[in-house]
């Protein structure tokens, strides 16, 4: 792992070139929308939304979204796709908790996918998923299991060798969350960093506040 920041404004321009990222995006908002009963009286916030994929999907099913996102490169191509499709009912915001920023709002769903293992540390991240949500508020976070650092062939800005979700579970449930459970998503399957194919399950915590 190699805790130098990626630079993600760099990377904004071409993110969503790579169909892999399209596939996942698509997946692991089909994993939400089975196992949350997403209405139309919902304000989400989706944490690490990068390019706005996952935030776009979900964007029909809830009365507002907003994309959070540490990377302004990021957020501009969102604000570009919103501006494309005329959409009023979802907008960015630029957080950096690295940077001591925090949570603005308060939200009934909060979505994160891939995200966290470009944190850190866990565990102040889930203390502001916690007090920017509202009571019976439902938080969704997709990642990687332990993949023994073989998914990313790139680990600038890397933390996180994966997670076991036993530990992301006690985590949740230490920051006050409840009915904390979890689900595989989908798989990725890409060659690794020693070269072989393999498999990387990704996994979907679901936590009420």
């Amino acid at each position: 792992m190699d805790n130098v920041k990626r630079d993600f404004d760099q990377a904004a321009a071409t993110w969503d070139e790579k169909p892999q990222r399209v596939k996942l995006a698509g997946e692991v908002a089909d994993a939400i929308i089975r196992e949350v009963p997403l209405t139309t009286d919902m304000n989400a916030l989706d944490f690490g939304c990068g390019t706005g994929l996952l935030t776009l999907r979900l964007q029909p099913f809830v009365r507002t979204i907003i994309g959070a996102d540490s990377s302004r490169g990021m957020l501009d191509i969102l604000n570009a796709k919103i501006v494309a499709a005329g959409l009023d009912n979802i907008c960015s915001m630029h957080c950096d908790p690295a940077q001591g920023d925090v949570l603005k709002g308060k939200y009934h769903l909060i979505v994160s996918s891939m995200t966290l293992h470009h944190i850190q540390e866990i565990e102040p991240l889930f203390a502001l998923f916690h007090a920017a949500m509202i009571s019976g508020g439902i938080l969704c976070l997709a990642d990687l299991d332990l993949d023994e650092g073989q998914f990313h062939t790139d680990s600038t800005g890397v933390f996180h060798d994966g997670f076991d979700r036993a530990a992301v579970r006690a985590a949740l449930t230490a920051a006050g969350f409840v009915e904390v459970r979890d689900l595989t998503a989908t798989e990725i399957v890409k060659p690794a960093a020693d070269g072989t194919m393999r498999s990387f399950p990704v996994f979907l915590m679901l936590a009420k506040k």
